[in-house]
C-alpha cells in the first residue's frame, strides 16, 4: 500500500510539472485534470472518501469550465499532428492512473459489508488519547487533520489551474507564429 502511495505522489508532482511547462493550454488543462484525478484517488487511499468525493466534483466542473475557455485555442492548433511520443505518454498516464484507480478500489471493503465502528472508540477513548477538554474538539483538531490537508490541497490545485490558464491567456507560454 505504501508503495502505491508514493508512486500515486511522484505522478501528482510530476504531472503538475508538467502541466505547469506545456506549451499548448489545452494539454495542460487535460493534465491538470489527470492530477486532480489522481488526487481523488489518493484521497480515497487515505481513507478521506468525502474528500475524493468533493474532489472529483471540483475536478470536473472546473476542467470543464477551463476546456471550454480554451477551445479557440485548441480549435487554432487542431491542424497540427500529434507526435508519437506524445501520444504514448497520454497512453502511459492514462493506464498509470486507471490501475491505481483499479488497485484503490479493490482494498476498499465490499459494498454492504458492516465497517469498523470507530465511534465507540471516540466516545470512550478521544478525550485521554488527546487531553482535549471534549469529545467534538478532540475529533475535528486532532483526528480529522488528514481531511483539513486534503482541503488545502484541492484548493492549491484550483489555484495552480488558474495560474496555468492566466499564464496562457497573458500571453506567456504561447508558441511563436510559424512562417
Amino acid at each position: 500500500m505504501d508503495a502505491i502511495l508514493v508512486g500515486l505522489a511522484a505522478f501528482l508532482v510530476l504531472g503538475s510539472v508538467a502541466a505547469l511547462e506545456m506549451k499548448n493550454l489545452l494539454s495542460a488543462v487535460i493534465t491538470v485534470g489527470v492530477v486532480g484525478m489522481g488526487l481523488s484517488i489518493l484521497f480515497l487511499l487515505l481513507g478521506a472518501p468525502d474528500i475524493a468525493i468533493t474532489q472529483v466534483v471540483v475536478e470536473v466542473i472546473v476542467v470543464t469550465v477551463m476546456i471550454r475557455a480554451t477551445k479557440r485555442t485548441a480549435d487554432e492548433e487542431a491542424g497540427r499532428p500529434r507526435s508519437l511520443a506524445t501520444v504514448v505518454a497520454g497512453i502511459g498516464a492514462v493506464l498509470v492512473l486507471v490501475g491505481v484507480g483499479v488497485a484503490a478500489f479493490a482494498t476498499l471493503p465490499a459494498f454492504g459489508a458492516p465497517g469498523r465502528r470507530p465511534s465507540d472508540w471516540y466516545l470512550s477513548e478521544a478525550l485521554r488519547a488527546t487531553g482535549a477538554g471534549n469529545v467534538v474538539t478532540s475529533i475535528i483538531l486532532d483526528f480529522r487533520g488528514y481531511d483539513t490537508l486534503g482541503e488545502a490541497t484541492v484548493i492549491l490545485v484550483a489555484v495552480a489551474g488558474a495560474l496555468v490558464v492566466a499564464r496562457h491567456v497573458a500571453g506567456d507560454g504561447e508558441e511563436a507564429p510559424r512562417a
